[in-house]
Protein backbone atom coordinates (compact mmCIF):
# COMPACT_ATOMS: atom_id res chain seq x y z
CA UNK A 1 0.00 0.00 0.00
CA UNK A 2 1.17 3.35 -0.67
CA UNK A 3 -0.04 6.37 0.34
CA UNK A 4 0.32 9.48 -1.92
CA UNK A 5 0.12 13.47 -0.41
CA UNK A 6 1.16 16.33 -2.82
CA UNK A 7 1.59 19.65 -2.14
CA UNK A 8 3.05 23.33 -3.55
CA UNK A 9 -0.05 24.13 -5.92
CA UNK A 10 -1.47 27.54 -5.63
CA UNK A 11 -1.99 30.65 -7.85
CA UNK A 12 0.96 32.43 -10.06
CA UNK A 13 1.33 34.90 -13.14
CA UNK A 14 2.17 33.29 -16.54
CA UNK A 15 5.77 33.06 -17.06
CA UNK A 16 6.38 31.89 -13.04
CA UNK A 17 7.87 28.48 -12.20
CA UNK A 18 6.13 26.24 -9.57
CA UNK A 19 7.01 22.99 -7.74
CA UNK A 20 4.76 20.49 -6.85
CA UNK A 21 5.93 17.69 -4.20
CA UNK A 22 4.32 14.12 -4.17
CA UNK A 23 4.97 12.73 -0.36
CA UNK A 24 5.05 8.95 -0.36
CA UNK A 25 4.43 6.66 2.32
CA UNK A 26 5.82 2.97 2.44
CA UNK A 27 9.11 1.71 2.42
CA UNK A 28 8.81 0.17 -1.21
CA UNK A 29 8.43 3.61 -3.05
CA UNK A 30 11.84 3.30 -4.79
CA UNK A 31 10.15 -0.02 -6.62
CA UNK A 32 7.74 2.13 -8.21
CA UNK A 33 7.54 4.37 -11.24
CA UNK A 34 5.85 7.75 -10.72
CA UNK A 35 3.53 9.72 -12.32
CA UNK A 36 2.05 13.54 -12.40
CA UNK A 37 -1.29 13.54 -14.29
CA UNK A 38 -3.51 16.84 -14.54
CA UNK A 39 -7.37 17.65 -15.39
CA UNK A 40 -8.40 21.04 -15.99
CA UNK A 41 -12.34 21.92 -15.58
CA UNK A 42 -14.40 19.91 -17.98
CA UNK A 43 -11.29 18.10 -19.36
CA UNK A 44 -10.33 14.69 -18.85
CA UNK A 45 -7.51 13.83 -16.80
CA UNK A 46 -3.97 13.93 -18.73
CA UNK A 47 -0.67 12.70 -18.75
CA UNK A 48 2.00 15.24 -17.54
CA UNK A 49 5.18 13.24 -17.17
CA UNK A 50 6.47 10.27 -15.65
CA UNK A 51 9.78 8.85 -13.87
CA UNK A 52 11.15 5.19 -13.26
CA UNK A 53 11.70 3.77 -10.09
CA UNK A 54 15.20 4.70 -10.80
CA UNK A 55 15.02 8.11 -11.98
CA UNK A 56 17.21 7.22 -15.11
CA UNK A 57 13.84 6.77 -17.38
CA UNK A 58 11.93 10.42 -17.84
CA UNK A 59 8.65 10.93 -20.27
CA UNK A 60 7.00 13.97 -20.82
CA UNK A 61 3.44 15.12 -22.29
CA UNK A 62 4.57 17.25 -25.35
CA UNK A 63 2.60 20.27 -24.33
CA UNK A 64 5.19 20.61 -20.86
CA UNK A 65 8.43 19.23 -23.19
CA UNK A 66 11.38 21.72 -22.71
CA UNK A 67 9.32 23.29 -19.37
CA UNK A 68 8.48 20.89 -16.49
CA UNK A 69 11.17 18.76 -14.85
CA UNK A 70 10.12 15.54 -13.15
CA UNK A 71 12.77 14.18 -10.82
CA UNK A 72 12.88 12.02 -7.12
CA UNK A 73 14.41 11.28 -3.83
CA UNK A 74 14.20 8.01 -2.78
CA UNK A 75 15.85 8.41 0.14
CA UNK A 76 12.96 11.12 1.33
CA UNK A 77 10.00 9.11 -0.44
CA UNK A 78 9.31 12.03 -2.58
CA UNK A 79 8.85 12.82 -6.42
CA UNK A 80 8.84 16.45 -7.79
CA UNK A 81 7.50 18.30 -10.48
CA UNK A 82 9.32 21.60 -11.44
CA UNK A 83 7.07 23.69 -13.66
CA UNK A 84 8.86 26.69 -15.42
CA UNK A 85 7.47 29.03 -17.93
CA UNK A 86 3.75 28.42 -16.88
CA UNK A 87 0.95 29.24 -18.78
CA UNK A 88 -2.64 29.50 -18.67
CA UNK A 89 -3.69 25.95 -20.11
CA UNK A 90 -1.32 24.70 -17.46
CA UNK A 91 -4.07 25.40 -15.15
CA UNK A 92 -5.83 22.11 -13.31
CA UNK A 93 -5.43 20.14 -10.13
CA UNK A 94 -2.72 18.41 -10.44
CA UNK A 95 -2.14 14.56 -9.23
CA UNK A 96 0.63 11.97 -8.64
CA UNK A 97 0.30 8.15 -9.04
CA UNK A 98 2.34 5.32 -8.49
CA UNK A 99 2.61 2.11 -10.75
CA UNK A 100 4.46 -0.73 -10.62
CA UNK A 101 3.57 -2.49 -13.87
CA UNK A 102 4.48 0.44 -16.16
CA UNK A 103 6.34 -0.21 -19.68
CA UNK A 104 5.48 1.05 -22.75
CA UNK A 105 2.51 3.51 -23.54
CA UNK A 106 1.48 2.32 -19.76
CA UNK A 107 3.38 4.96 -18.52
CA UNK A 108 0.73 7.73 -19.63
CA UNK A 109 -1.65 6.05 -19.41
CA UNK A 110 -3.87 6.42 -15.88
CA UNK A 111 -4.65 2.38 -16.07
CA UNK A 112 -0.93 2.31 -15.68
CA UNK A 113 -0.89 3.37 -11.71
CA UNK A 114 -2.53 1.71 -8.62
CA UNK A 115 -1.90 4.60 -6.46
CA UNK A 116 -3.21 8.34 -6.51
CA UNK A 117 -3.03 11.15 -4.37
CA UNK A 118 -5.54 13.48 -3.60
CA UNK A 119 -4.59 16.27 -5.97
CA UNK A 120 -3.10 20.26 -5.47
CA UNK A 121 -4.97 23.13 -7.63
CA UNK A 122 -2.71 24.88 -9.67
CA UNK A 123 -3.97 28.19 -11.52
CA UNK A 124 -2.19 30.34 -13.53
CA UNK A 125 -3.49 33.65 -14.45
CA UNK A 126 -2.90 35.88 -17.58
Amino acid sequence: QVQLVESGGGLVQAGASLTLSCAASGRTFSSYGMGWFRQAPGKEREFVAAISWSGINTYYADSVKGRFTISRDNAKNTVYLQMNSLKPEDTAVYYCAAGRELYGSRWRRETGYDYWGQGTQVTVSS
